[in-house]
């Protein structure tokens, strides 16, 4: 087989993984989701490294609900440093001034994004969530968060703190391609699969509010006719609460 039919293979599997096994984690988090935006509350995403653009994946996006808050770290991310991001995320210091800059306050609902789950900010962040009484989703991947221990002082991974636990149903090591001469795995699926899942958690949360009477606002593309008008009047509309936009 092909290597890149060999991929697309492995991404089918782990929908239809996805599909049987998360279909609960989905609809609980859909429905923190519906209850935060019928309340009036935020939802943040935070993910360090490659991860982080899972948080700015729901953001400011085509058909995209408007009330999304990603938290993004210069230091977590990649366009500074890649390698101090490594360095950078597995530090505990972090997590109380991210909470401080970001105005996060009790029942609002935060996304914790991390595919191993170990590393101190992602861990640290999730305590001091669920001790200022935010809902806490992990969006995790199960089985490398225990194929190894825990980095941060208390010893718990960020599925063993939230409330709720997406698995995106990867592998140890997230890369799922063997080529012959070629030391180690290639090709990642956390990235493409969690954006599956999030978009899911998306879809059945506005069809809740629908069915609760209530509309929530979401961007249109600024590339069709019309879309400018709708996504300028939104954003006027939240610029000074949502802090990236």
């Amino acid at each position: 087989m092909k290597k890149y039919l060999e991929y697309i293979e492995n991404v089918k599997t782990i929908i239809e993984k996805i599909e049987k096994d998360e279909n609960g984690s989905i609809i609980k988090t859909a429905e923190i989701f519906a209850d935060t935006l019928i309340n009036d509350r935020r939802i943040f995403l935070f993910g360090t490294g490659h991860s982080h653009m899972l948080a700015e994946e729901l953001f400011y996006r085509a058909g995209g609900l408007v009330n999304i808050h990603p938290v993004l770290i210069d230091s977590l991310m990649l366009h500074i440093s890649a390698s101090g991001s490594t360095v950078a995320e597995r530090e505990e210091g972090m997590a109380k001034k991210i909470f401080t800059d970001y105005s996060m306050k009790e029942n609002d609902t935060i996304v914790i994004i991390s595919n191993s789950g170990r590393n101190g900010v992602v861990v640290n962040m999730a305590l001091l969530c669920k001790e200022k009484g935010l809902n806490v989703i992990a969006l995790t991947n199960l089985e490398h968060t225990f194929a190894g221990a825990s980095r941060h002082k208390s010893g718990k991974r960020l599925c063993e703190i939230a409330d709720i636990v997406l698995d995106n149903g990867g592998c140890v090591g997230d890369a799922c391609i063997e080529i012959e001469n070629i030391e180690g795995r290639i090709c990642p699926t956390s990235t493409v699969c969690g954006a599956l899942i999030l978009n899911a958690v998306v879809a059945e949360a506005v069809h809740i509010c629908a069915k609760q009477g209530f509309h929530p606002d979401h961007f249109a593309s600024s590339n069709i006719d019309g879309g400018d008008e709708i996504n300028n009047r939104f954003v006027e509309k939240y610029k000074k609460e949502i802090k990236h936009l």
